[in-house]
């Protein structure tokens, strides 16, 4: 016990801490001093607030002083107002002038202000803009204002605006202000103004044609201008001797190709020139203008494989949708599906998804939509792209000029009776370069199957076998480019219009509307073929009843009666019906013995004039004995009466 109690004793005991050591620097602690850490301390940093700086007005006291009092939100918004006007004072020359323009265009282009008014106004902004047009033709709103001021101004005024505008058209064709008044100016100019216009072009319309805005403006020209005037444009995108040379490009040939054999160009040359011309649009996506469309036309029909191939394979996508509204375009078009690989036609196709409906009611997009259900081999993309969105606006298509194209197309292919030689000679359209190629690989596979059968015979003989392979320079890719589609033209038809169930909607279509699109101009060639069957009677083998259906409709429009105070004409007293009705009677047996038993049968004496009786001639004129046999009973009575005269070199001997 002692010798704890002596241990605990002998434990230092704690030393009260002086509280003066942090005070007095002299003075010894215990403890070590901390050592200061060289990282920094992450405290977050405080910001120092920056209160709202108040604008003040300065206010007079009753003492004489100035005092400050803040403004209010009306008051800052003024001031703010009048600092921006300021700026803008310093920074625009003529601002003063271009607020006094808007407030005189406010009034000069209201609809329901006089004509004298206007005049009036029109003829003081010109004024106040005389000797300055050129530094304000570039401003958002002073552009506005002139182009409302070209477009109502008398010629005399027009005249002095053309003629102080002219020296910097090249500058405001660029512009994207300017660029509007440009094409205004255009819109109003005389023969003699345009010429003046067009002639400063010339060496800048390749430039321009690669600038978003001034392809429009070249693009504008083009189309305003004669034959001569767009031949000047495009000869200078053919070569640079063309550009250097304004007579050689005064020429009356429009090809390409005749201008190269006349002025003994080298092609290669041509062709390079146009390549360096053409890349840089492609490459912008500038495709919109049917210039550039007949330059690439142009272009294809001198191109070699090679540069052909590059330029379909550019363009085929959603670049080509965009052109297709144009004749050129859709050249452009038929080409680049007939002479595209398998995967660029799938681009093609794929590109049109969404618009096949607008793109059918083109007088030219319709061609491209012909030629894709003609060409294209895989008939489960189009049927799935292309036939689909067709279906959802059927009876519109039908009715209209051009959508009815692609369902013709189908129907009867290639038939001069919807399509005018120009479209057909569109549809039959190819790249020379790329036939000479097939050509070529046509030859090398003749060529490759005789030296087969040598090497068999060789083989049988017992000598030795030695396989001499074709030019390799075609693959599989390059041979399906240049020979279009591989599947037989019958089976893709069956596919697209049968398999796909397009023919079904058609003709379940037809048969609800069998009356409207007999009286219309164009639906009753619609209606004519798919109660035909069809080219070949495609229609026929699975849709029988459904075109048993269709004739039985049209027989009972047919078969009512005639109402002498009606306002409509009778199907078989109306113009359009009843020429597809006989034409119908003469090519479709079945559909003949249908009308004759539901609506001609003892009725046919009150049909005997007019547009209705040819009809019932057509039963006479058919070449199927049947058909004849059935109205010959009931109709020669009316021969011999002279009601029914049949006519002239048709006329039956009269027996008896």
């Amino acid at each position: 016990m002692a010798a704890k109690k002596q241990d605990s004793n002998s434990k230092p005991k704690k030393r009260n801490r002086n509280p003066d050591a942090n005070t007095n620097p002299d003075s010894s602690s215990f403890k070590k001093p901390k050592l200061v850490s060289s990282k920094p301390e992450n405290k977050p940093v405080e910001k120092v607030f920056k209160p709202f700086k108040k604008t003040f007005g300065k206010v007079k006291s009753q003492s004489g002083e100035e005092k400050k009092t803040p403004l209010s939100k009306r008051e800052r918004r003024i001031h703010a107002k009048e600092l921006t006007e300021a700026r803008k004072k310093r920074r625009k020359q003529y601002y003063t002038l271009e607020q006094e323009l808007a407030r005189l265009w406010e009034k000069m282009r209201q609809r329901n202000i006089a004509k004298e008014e206007r005049s009036k106004i029109i003829t003081e902004a010109i004024q106040k803009m005389k000797g300055k047009i050129p530094e304000i033709a570039s401003s958002h709103v002073s552009s506005r204002v002139l182009q409302t001021c070209v477009k109502y101004c008398s010629q005399t005024e027009r005249d002095a605006v053309f003629d102080e505008l002219k020296p910097h058209f090249l500058t405001f064709a660029s512009n994207k202000y300017a660029i509007h008044l440009v094409t205004k100016m255009l819109d109003n100019a005389s023969k003699k103004q345009l010429a003046e216009f067009i002639s400063p072009l010339r060496g800048h319309v390749a430039s321009l044609l690669r600038h978003a805005v001034g392809s429009v403006v070249i693009e504008h020209a083009y189309q305003l201008g004669n034959a001569t005037q767009k031949q000047e444009l495009l000869m200078e995108l053919y070569s640079t001797e063309l550009q250097l040379f304004k007579d050689l490009a005064s020429m009356k040939e429009s090809r390409l190709v005749d201008v190269i054999s006349k002025l003994n160009l080298q092609k290669g040359s041509v062709s390079r020139h146009m390549a360096s011309v053409i890349q840089p649009i492609l490459e912008k996506g500038i495709v919109d203008h049917t210039i550039i469309h007949k330059v690439l036309i142009e272009y294809l029909s001198i191109a070699d494989k090679t540069s052909a191939a590059e330029i379909i394979q550019q363009l085929s996508g959603p670049l080509l949708v965009r052109m297709i509204h144009t004749r050129d375009g859709s050249r452009i078009g038929i080409l680049c599906v007939k002479h595209g690989s398998a995967k660029e036609r799938k681009k093609i196709v794929k590109g049109l998804k969404g618009t096949v409906g607008k793109t059918a009611h083109f007088q030219y997009g319709s061609l491209v939509l012909a030629c894709i259900v003609s060409t294209v081999d895989d008939t489960k993309l189009v049927a799935k792209t292309v036939i689909r969105e067709l279906q959802t606006i059927l009876k519109e298509l039908v009715l209209d000029k051009n959508g009815r194209r692609p369902l013709l197309q189908l129907l009867n292919p290639n038939c001069t009776r919807y399509f005018s030689p120009d479209e057909m000679a569109s549809l039959s359209l190819s790249i020379s370069s790329l036939n000479a190629m097939q050509g070529d690989l046509e030859v090398n596979r003749e060529t490759k199957s005789l030296k087969d059968e040598e090497s068999s015979d060789k083989d049988n003989s017992g000598r030795d076998v030695t396989m001499v392979e074709a030019d390799g320079s075609a693959s599989s890719e390059t041979l399906q480019l240049v020979e279009g589609g591989k599947k037989d033209p019958s089976i893709r038809r069956q596919e697209l219009l049968v398999g796909s169930g397009l023919a079904k909607n058609l003709i379940d279509m037809c048969t609800e509307n069998a009356e409207e699109l007999l009286r219309s101009n164009f639906g009753k060639e619609v209606l004519y073929e798919a109660a035909t069957g069809g080219s070949g009677g495609i229609l026929q083998q699975t849709l029988g009843d459904e075109l048993n259906a269709l004739h039985e409709a049209i027989a009972s429009v047919a078969a009512e009666s005639k109402s002498e105070g009606s306002e409509k004409e009778h199907v078989l007293e109306n113009f359009h019906s009843s020429r597809t009705i006989r034409k119908l009677v003469l090519d479709n047996p079945a559909f003949a013995a249908t009308l004759w038993k539901k609506a001609l049968s003892g009725k046919c004496e009150q049909w005997a004039q007019g547009h209705s009786s040819k009809v019932i001639c057509a039963f006479l004129e058919s070449s199927d004995a049947m058909v004849s046999k059935l109205a010959k009973e009931e109709l020669q009575p009316l021969i011999n009466r002279g009601i029914l005269k049949l006519p002239e070199k048709k006329q039956p001997a009269n027996e008896g």
